[in-house]
């Protein structure tokens, strides 16, 4: 990747003040992060449905939310360089097409298989919606805001969230999941039209460089991992959002349902509750950002707090109690902004863009390995007759908690020191 092209894409420090319509692109774009994190959420409120119509077991239930994150971890990389070569509105564009086609094969699945299908093309097309929001709050304001914007940003992609408690949960329980996965193939559709008539990147100085070939780009990517402190965000960033998303986003519903006896409605108002919550705790923890000398160690706090939310989650059997712990930890996952404000401060300027799309390539193939898992151990608790849902919060929690020892012994980014003195 050209230096002197990252750094023109990547430095907010130069970026002018920010004015309406930079806010309004800003919107457009994170409508399709809002449907990315409805897609990414919604099995949670259709596995009754899946088990029921295809015979699925938990194993499989684990294996198709896994490979949403799967697909779409995998692709960031892919995204990350088209959105260097090509722009971000181009690249959106020309990918989030396929997570319509994946919503509409997915709304017609005959079969498991076709199910999946949809679900890769749902993940690929999904993959480009939080980078690049977020790559354009770095680029067009300014870098003393990023933790704030970012949260913002996170609250407002929430709404995705929102969309599958209540709502798909009546939706689903009077018109069937096939229902659920024709409505957001609409509202897909109408998304990618905001971002093709409103989105159109204000010009950078810097911006009449060469962009960087593709074995270029890829090479740029290849160097940040070979920086210690890398690995160090990396093994957090792989286990500290997949835990909240593993239980909002896939086990929720069938833990309150099968431990408590909840329909399907009342499973639906918990998730818009966790929802509504997670809307406004990203924005209050980036502003209660203590900046780069202090911010690891909140960050490891909060991530050891969550680890211990999992285990008396995993303990607790009780309905009101259970209830009380997924709202704390839904104000608890707020903390995920802190950490794409280390992301921030770690790498120079030049690196920014490179290095985000590496965090979030991270966080979504940490959440298919944790989804994916988490099936696994619940198919052998299933089989050897042992609460299942036990097994995969205390999985959750010893994830989650080797995630934060890694992070700490890990030698931090020698940008932090400088910021410290």
């Amino acid at each position: 990747m050209s230096s002197d092209h990252s750094a023109a894409e990547a430095a907010p420090n130069a970026s002018p003040k920010p004015d309406s319509s930079a806010w309004a692109m800003l919107v457009c774009l994170l409508t399709g992060f809002a449907l990315s994190q409805a897609f990414r959420t919604v099995t949670s409120i259709i596995a009754d449905g899946l088990r029921t119509d295809f015979g699925l077991s938990a194993q499989s239930l684990g294996s198709f939310a896994g490979l949403f994150a799967l697909s779409f971890g995998v692709a960031q990389l892919l995204m990350g360089i088209g959105m260097d070569i090509y722009g971000l509105r181009r690249t959106v564009l020309l990918a989030f097409p396929l997570s319509i086609a994946g919503a509409a094969l997915s709304a017609l699945a005959p079969s498991y298989s076709w199910l999946m299908l949809g679900q890769l093309l749902i993940g690929v097309g999904c993959s480009p919606a939080f980078l690049a929001s977020t790559m354009f709050i770095a680029r067009h304001f300014p870098a003393d805001k990023f933790a704030y914007l970012s949260g913002i940003g996170l609250g407002l992609g929430g709404l995705g969230l929102l969309f599958t408690g209540t709502p798909m949960a009546w939706l689903v329980q009077h018109m069937g999941w096939r229902a659920g996965f024709a409505l957001l193939a609409v509202l897909s559709v109408l998304s990618w039209l905001l971002i093709f008539f409103k989105v159109h990147e204000p010009a950078l100085a810097g911006d009449s460089q060469p962009k960087p070939g593709f074995m270029q780009a890829l090479q740029g990517f290849g160097s940040l991992l070979l920086l210690p402190h890398t690995w160090g965000i990396v093994l957090l960033g792989m286990v500290s959002y997949a835990s909240f998303l593993t239980v909002r986003g896939l086990w929720l519903s069938p833990m309150l349902m099968d431990r408590y006896q909840f329909s399907l409605v009342t499973t639906g108002n918990v998730a818009l509750a966790c929802s509504v919550i997670s809307l406004f705790v990203p924005s209050m923890f980036g502003r209660l950002d203590p900046g780069p000398a202090r911010r690891r160690q909140r960050i490891a706090r909060f991530a050891l707090l969550m680890a211990t939310v999992f285990v008396a989650l995993a303990l607790l059997h009780q309905s009101v109690g259970s209830v009380l712990l997924l709202l704390v930890m839904s104000v608890l996952s707020g903390y995920g902004t802190l950490i794409y404000a280390d992301v921030r401060s770690s790498y120079p300027p030049a690196t920014t863009g490179r290095a985000l799309s590496i965090f979030t390539m991270a966080m979504f193939l940490g959440a298919a390995l944790m989804q994916w898992l988490s099936g696994l151990v619940a198919g052998v608790a299933e089989r050897q007759n042992a609460d299942i849902y036990q097994a995969v919060m205390l999985m959750i929690a010893a994830m989650l908690g080797s995630g934060v020892l890694a992070y700490q012994l890990i030698k931090p980014s020698p940008l932090l020191h400088k910021a410290s003195n």
